[in-house]
């Protein structure tokens, strides 16, 4: 619990993150796991979220940009770490000297690969993706020949290691869904043929956090957990966190700013889409979507105030927004609860995010950085 009263807070429990990733490499038991911490760890904060994660034995980190990887190589985090978000003229060196994980989609980034490890004297350790259906980042099927012939030529010369094989689903969190079958499918043909032509990859990976809830046939060497190392459901239809095992890391809490009596008929907030249906005490709650609550939650999104849920009265502002009371008795100081864990009566991100008709990623990851992050368990 924090002490200190503060306007708005997101309290990070570390415990829950290392607990989380245990149930999870038992779901994979004969894989290796890689948290993903990127977007500071879905907001929840890359370093101390990636030092728990692999005290509790996650064997691998995974972010999306270079400059992700390179400040957890500079905040002395060591063990594999991988990056696969690249653009033309990245940070290639850099990556390659730290000892970074570099994904390779095209030929043009394994050119820029194999020119940096020449520049650096060192050999890049390279991971080739391959777009096995999603259409996003990965080399297509009909160019998978070429990009495997340069990398193969590229080992050869000594420039680039190619250390792993990898794609991603588009559809993991439906399960049933058609493209899942075929996109194993996919995934299985391309790595045979890169293992044909010379590959020895260390890891060959698909599965994220949906398929290592539920599909123990993608998890070959390496399974890419993400949100759920944080303890939310990648999707409602796969169960709740406690159905899943898993426990809620964030908890988003703000100190009540200001409680008053307003007469019937009083517009609330901007727009005056809420309008008080009799004499009623308001909370003011000092959030807003400068902090990363949703706008688009505007008289829909819960909170818990003294004691029990409430929610926000007319639309969300900038750095604040009102809720209700309904004859209750709250006063200023008293915590207010956004979104937590449901085991202990309080709203969740998954709430949240069906209030603002979007995912639990965006709820926690958008959580800004004006708001301090309080760890427990550190």
């Amino acid at each position: 619990m924090n002490e200190t009263p503060m306007r708005v807070y997101a309290e990070i429990d570390l415990d829950a993150v290392r607990a989380n990733v245990r149930a999870l490499r038992q779901r994979a038991p004969r894989s290796a796991l890689m948290a993903v911490v990127k977007a500071d760890a879905y907001g929840h904060g890359a370093l101390a979220c990636a030092k728990a994660a692999q005290e509790a034995g996650a064997g691998w980190l995974g972010t999306a940009t270079p400059e992700e990887a390179l400040a957890l190589r500079a905040a002395g985090i060591e063990g594999p770490v991988m990056c696969w978000l690249w653009t033309p003229g990245g940070p290639w060196r850099e990556a390659i000297e730290a000892g970074i994980d570099v994904s390779v989609s095209a030929l043009w980034a394994l050119d820029e690969v194999r020119e940096a490890a020449r520049a650096a004297g060192r050999t890049a350790r390279v991971q080739l993706k391959a777009d096995t259906g999603l259409g996003r980042a990965g080399c297509q099927p009909a160019d998978w020949e070429a990009l495997v012939g340069a990398a193969v030529a590229a080992q050869a010369e000594g420039t680039v290691d190619v250390t792993g094989v990898w794609s991603h689903f588009a559809c993991a969190d439906e399960p049933g869904h058609p493209s899942i079958q075929l996109q194993l499918s996919a995934f299985r043909d391309m790595l045979a043929y890169a293992e044909k032509e010379g590959v020895e990859p260390e890891v060959r990976h698909i599965a994220n956090s949906p398929a290592t809830l539920t599909l123990p046939e993608s998890h070959f060497d390496l399974v890419r957990c993400g949100l759920a190392v944080y303890g939310v459901s990648p999707a409602p239809e796969l169960g709740t966190p406690a159905q899943l095992g898993l426990r809620p890391a964030m908890a988003l809490k703000a100190s009540v700013a200001l409680v008053k009596t307003v007469p019937a008929g009083h517009g609330v907030s901007y727009g005056h889409h809420y309008v008080t249906e009799k004499e009623t005490g308001l909370a003011l709650i000092p959030a807003g979507y400068a902090d990363g609550v949703p706008r688009h939650a505007s008289g829909l999104g819960p909170v818990l105030v003294g004691g029990k849920i409430r929610h926000v009265a007319g639309r969300v502002a900038m750095d604040q927004f009102v809720v209700d009371l309904d004859g209750d008795d709250v006063r200023v100081g008293d915590e207010a609860v956004l979104f937590g864990d449901a085991e202990r009566g309080e709203p969740t991100a998954e709430d949240w995010a069906q209030a603002a008709r979007t995912i639990a990623y965006e709820i926690v990851t958008r959580i800004g950085g004006r708001v301090p992050r309080v760890y427990l368990g550190g």
